[in-house]
């Protein structure tokens, strides 16, 4: 019996037990990771409750293309509702969120006896019953067409396999979508191709999805459709172009089909095909599954419950599918990309589908820690996307789009290459050119460069009455990113001007405190602070949250914001009162309940709204200010009540891996409060042990043998064998590999980590 057989019988003995707690059930090691990853945690959700807003994306790790049963109608964001009881087609999505919607998408769909080709009479019943989903691999039952499905892909291409019943009239429908489609039967090749361009923005006006999906069965029975009118023409290009094929089948005959697609040409989308070769779905599935192992590997976890460990790699699992490869490989083997900016075919990396104001906080700094070998393609395709479309993307799906506050692909190319510059050679001086365009300039959309920087430069902070929308965050994160410039420019060697340019505006952040308050506020132009203020009001002067969730956006002077707030007794009775203060909140900047303040409200947490982004790192704040026990006390609190390996399993939008990335951090025991500094912040780790494989071929060990569900408490901690008492760790001296021993209590340590030489760095104390 292998190790997880024994623990599910374990889990299966302690249940008929009738102990009532079977996750107290410890799992000692996960031997293949990917059977622990579940795509359908953070299914459950709807427009009015996020409970993760995500789809099960069946892919390989940061693949171009996705794959996901598709229960919504064409063009809804929400493609995939784990509440719904019909799948009308299995889609290929590169969708980043339900907000941003999808492109380069069309659907492929079996249908047996009358032929229904439109979306709602093809649709099936269907139950999670009879439904097996993981990253590499998807399979249901179709009621209505007694019809199993089967899906596996690789990165740009895919296997189906349809196992049909006996019936004279079995088809397979491709729905190119609308917004301009082509299809084309080719029915000596046994091949449908054809294009969709159905997107929501971000995109030139050449764009467009080329496809190629080749059967194994000749088909018997060919059709096209336009809109709702079915013909028999072999082509057809239309606003809302498809294709059906047919055949009669035998009991249990199983159908293939190769699929794959290409933004760059059909030519190109045969070239992907050659991912799959003459691989049978069986060698595709087990290759996918493989890879997955190979990939989730590199942390090992030992020492968790049952549940512990499918969240933790459910986790996992999200914080690898984002930002995706939009690049592929041309007749020679180079890299070459369509470029979503300006509508080329140019060579070099490309990667698109992120939000910068969501992963620059973690899920960047965790590809830098595990891998940066990834990360260094995806800073040489940023280069591309400043020198394809004159700006960095902050918000990329899969070209510019106008969406979140912010200037913090900043933050994104500083903290690569001050931790993984020195190993992987690409273009920083193009990048640090375009960080210091963006910085001083607004951009042709208000989320690109800097909305407001003219008035942040003159006047130190962006104003309230100036009519630019959420003006306090953009101040706070405009500061912040300055803070990252400074230290790139630093470690580049620029200018001694340059350099302390941006040290001294990364301090605007004082410009918005409100001593009255200890809060940050919006100020006008004048000077004078907004009135009247209610810290509760969300939006207004802030971005999705309140200035409760606001005020702690100093991540690179910590120190300076307990300053302002009179020293560490106020600072640390500031944050507890996060969490003691009730739910309430001001909607009235949004007319109505928006669901990220919904997701507040039901956490009973307080004013801790960790199903968004911006205060998620303010648990680790206490290690500033010398009660670090509270940070182990509400990192863990947090672990435990906010995240499941269940499909309602988040609480709030997941968003491309920066959800998810907290969650593994934190089960590390260290967070990166402020990227572009060498830090992590101290929390408490989850597990008994972990074991982090760095790509550099080094280890580094963290033990916790006393680690459980009550002991989250760090009494004592040694690196290496040395005794350490400091509340942070070092990305430099963890490169080199390390033992970490933690000896963990249900008490907490009040003399450990009090010392201001223990603190975390800080601007001011330099």
């Amino acid at each position: 019996m292998n190790k997880r057989s024994l623990t599910v019988f374990l889990l299966a003995v302690t249940m008929l037990s009738g102990v009532p707690r079977a996750q107290t059930v410890m799992v000692d090691r996960v031997e293949n990771p990917v059977e622990w990853a579940s795509p359908l945690m953070g299914t459950d959700s709807k427009h009015s409750l996020s409970n993760g807003n995500v789809y099960p994306a069946i892919a390989r790790p940061w693949g171009m293309n996705f794959w996901t049963p598709q229960t919504g109608e064409m063009g809804d964001g929400w493609a995939y509702m784990y509440s719904a009881d019909k799948i009308r087609g299995f889609k290929q999505t590169h969708q980043p969120s339900p907000w941003m919607n999808d492109y380069g998408q069309f659907a492929i769909m079996p249908v047996t006896g009358e032929l229904r080709f439109d979306q709602d009479g093809r649709a099936s019943w269907f139950s999670h019953k009879a439904e097996t989903v993981t990253p590499y691999y998807y399979s249901v039952y179709l009621a209505d067409h007694d019809v199993t499905t089967e899906i596996t892909p690789t990165e740009r291409a895919a296997r189906f396999r349809f196992t049909f019943p006996e019936n004279d009239k079995s088809f397979v429908v491709v729905d190119a979508f609308d917004k301009g489609s082509r299809v084309k039967i080719i029915p000596s090749e046994n091949k449908i191709i054809g294009y969709t361009t159905k997107n929501s923005g971000g995109v030139p006006d050449n764009f467009k999805n080329y496809f190629v999906i080749v059967f194994d069965k000749p088909f018997e029975f060919t059709h096209t459709f336009s809109g709702d009118k079915l013909g028999d023409a072999l082509e057809v290009e239309a606003d809302h172009a498809g294709a059906v094929i047919g055949f009669r089948t035998g009991k249990g005959e199983q159908v293939n089909a190769k699929v794959a697609s290409s933004f760059i040409s059909y030519e190109q989308a045969e070239r992907n095909l050659n991912e799959i070769g003459n691989d049978g779905f069986d060698t595709v599935k087990q290759k996918g599954y493989d890879e997955w192992n190979k990939v989730l590997g590199r942390i090992t976890p030992e020492g968790g419950t049952v549940e512990q460990m499918r969240t933790f790699y459910s986790c996992l699992y999200r914080s690898l599918l984002f930002p995706r490869k939009f690049f592929e490989y041309d007749e020679n083997g180079d890299v070459v990309h369509y470029s979503p900016y300006n509508g080329e075919v140019l060579p070099g990396y490309m990667f698109t589908d992120t939000g910068f104001w969501d992963t620059f906080r973690s899920l960047f700094p965790f590809l830098n820690l595990l891998y940066p070998e990834m990360n260094a393609q995806m800073q040489e395709g940023l280069a591309n996307a400043y020198k394809e479309s004159g700006w960095l993307p902050e918000w990329a799906s899969p070209g510019l789009r106008n969406v979140m506050v912010g200037n913090n692909s900043a933050s994104v190319v500083s903290d690569a290459y001050l931790k993984i510059g020195e190993d992987f050679d690409y273009d920083i001086e193009t990048l640090y050119e375009a960080l210091i365009h963006g910085a001083n300039n607004a951009g042709p959309l208000t989320a690109v460069g800097r909305a407001g920087a003219a008035y942040y430069t003159d006047l130190g902070y962006v104003p309230y009455d100036v009519g630019i929308n959420e003006n306090a965050a953009r101040t706070l994160e405009y500061a912040y990113d300055d803070f990252t410039i400074y230290q790139l420019a630093k470690k580049l060697g620029k200018p001694k001007k340059e350099i302390k340019r941006y040290k001294k505006r990364s301090l605007n952040y004082k410009n918005l405190f409100d001593p009255e308050t200890r809060l940050m506020r919006g100020k006008n132009k004048d000077g004078k602070f907004m009135a009247p203020f209610n810290p509760f009001k969300w939006g207004d002067a802030f971005t999705e949250g309140n200035s409760w969730h606001y005020t702690w956006s100093v991540f690179h002077d910590v120190q300076g914001l307990i300053d302002l707030m009179g020293g560490e007794k106020e600072f640390v009775k500031q944050l507890d009162t996060v969490f003691s203060l009730p739910p309430v909140f001001d909607d009235s900047y949004y007319g109505g309940v928006i669901h990220e303040i919904r997701e507040m409200q039901i956490a009973d947490m307080g004013q801790y709204a960790h199903g968004n982004q911006p205060i998620q790192h303010m648990i680790y704040l206490y290690n500033y200010a010398g009660e670090p026990w509270k940070a182990q006390y509400w990192v863990r609190e947090t672990m435990e009540r906010m995240y499941r390996p269940t499909p309602d399993g988040y609480c709030g939008d997941e968003d491309n891996g920066q959800t998810s990335a907290w969650y593994v951090f934190s089960a590390m025991g260290f967070y990166p409060v402020c990227p572009a500094t060498d830090q992590y912040v101290m929390g408490a780790p989850l597990f008994k042990k972990m074991t982090l494989k760095l790509q550099n071929g080094k280890e580094v060990v963290i033990n916790a043998p006393g680690n459980d569900r009550d002991n989250r408490y760090i009494s004592r901690m040694s690196v290496n064998g040395q005794e350490y008492g400091k509340n942070w760790l070092s990305h430099e001296e963890l490169m080199k590999g390390a033992v970490i021993d933690m000896e963990m209590s249900g008490e907490p340590n009040r003399n450990r980590g009090t010392d201001k030489a223990d603190f975390p760095y800080s601007l001011s104390n330099e």
